[in-house]
């Protein structure tokens, strides 16, 4: 909803559409779950096709359906007949601007459940995922391994959406290697570098990360400029690179953490090299931005948090660089420079 037609709207009316967003979003999460996108992708079913197909409950899949085309994903095209809306093809797993893993990944327990325990979080400072009993989001995925593979497609999603930005928005050209830290699948990585021939890549994180990584990472033309080096961002990372890159990875940690990382970063460099850190910078004001919401996901989840222009200075400082510059992309991202001092 835009801000002037919120205006045009009674204050109720426009706090109950926003309370609403719960039911949406996980309708939207049951549509992405069974696949309901995917079997449309021919044109308009019956609810009694879809429901065969998908193994559900004929009744109950039609309520979902006609709840969905009413916020406009799906269309009702005649008495328990839909097709799919330009929305509704996000939900597709086969399109370049899918949405599915991430609309999966919402109602995931790790996910689901920690929003659920959000006051606690803002109650203490801590982690709802430690009022759950889990101390660290991502030693959980790694011991759930359904639940880690949704993550990582909806991260790689994610980065789909935000790699050709990245790639526009900053020249990459005086780079002889880029080593991307944690750069999952390496969706962004090889994204830089099909546009960058002289580049060389490496692809830094955990071994079973790698493991999953291959056949994406092979798939690329560029794969033959790629490596992969194995190893935690909290031990080291590899040693002499151009330009360090990190996208959506200071975000989940707090400042102590994110310390430790930049640190390691730092001593890897040489004096030329630069700090590439991929965010979301929070702006003043109280214009909508997704960051701000993001935010909360990392709060009670991560137990990180987004971070303004002058906080990223200040953690910078601290690690031993200088923040030189921050690039904005088309993306709600930004590439937030640095280069070390002394």
């Amino acid at each position: 909803m835009s801000a002037a037609s919120a205006r045009e709207l009674p204050a109720p009316t426009v706090l109950m559409q926003m309370l609403s967003g719960k039911w949406v979003s996980r309708a939207i999460s049951v549509a992405a779950e069974f696949g309901i996108a995917d079997l449309l992708r021919e044109g308009e079913r019956s609810t009694a096709d879809l429901a065969a197909a998908a193994n559900v409950h004929e009744p109950s899949l039609y309520r979902l359906l006609r709840a969905l085309a009413s916020v406009g994903v799906f269309a009702e095209t005649s008495p328990r007949h839909f097709q799919l809306t330009p929305v509704a093809e996000c939900l597709r797993s086969d399109v370049p601007g899918s949405l599915r893993a991430m609309a999966r990944f919402v109602a995931a327990p790790i996910s689901w459940d920690a929003w659920r325990e959000l006051s606690h979080s803002v109650r203490t400072g801590e982690t709802a995922m430690r009022r759950l009993g889990i101390e660290n989001a991502f030693d959980y995925l790694q011991a759930h391994p359904a639940e880690s593979a949704i993550f990582n497609d909806a991260m790689t999603e994610f980065s789909r959406q935000s790699a050709p930005a990245i790639a526009d928005a900053y020249d990459f050209s005086g780079i002889r290697t880029l080593v991307d830290i944690a750069g999952g699948h390496g969706l962004l990585l090889t994204t830089i570098l099909d546009r960058y021939p002289q580049l060389h890549g490496v692809l830094f994180d955990l071994p079973h990360v790698l493991e999953s990584a291959r056949d994406a990472l092979g798939a690329s033309p560029a794969a033959e400029r790629c490596e992969m080096a194995a190893g935690d961002f909290f031990q080291a990372v590899p040693q002499g690179a151009d330009a360090y890159m990190m996208k959506h990875i200071i975000h989940d940690w707090d400042e102590e953490r994110c310390g430790m990382i930049l640190r390691n970063c730092r001593r890897a460099m040489t004096s030329d090299s630069r700090l590439l850190v991929l965010e979301m910078v929070i702006p003043t004001g109280n214009d909508p931005f997704f960051g701000k919401l993001l935010d909360l996901e990392m709060l009670a989840i991560a137990g990180g948090r987004e971070r303004s222009a002058d906080e990223f200075r200040s953690l910078f400082a601290a690690a031993g660089f200088e923040l030189t510059r921050i690039v904005p992309t088309a993306a709600p991202i930004s590439i937030v420079e640095g280069r070390p001092i002394g």
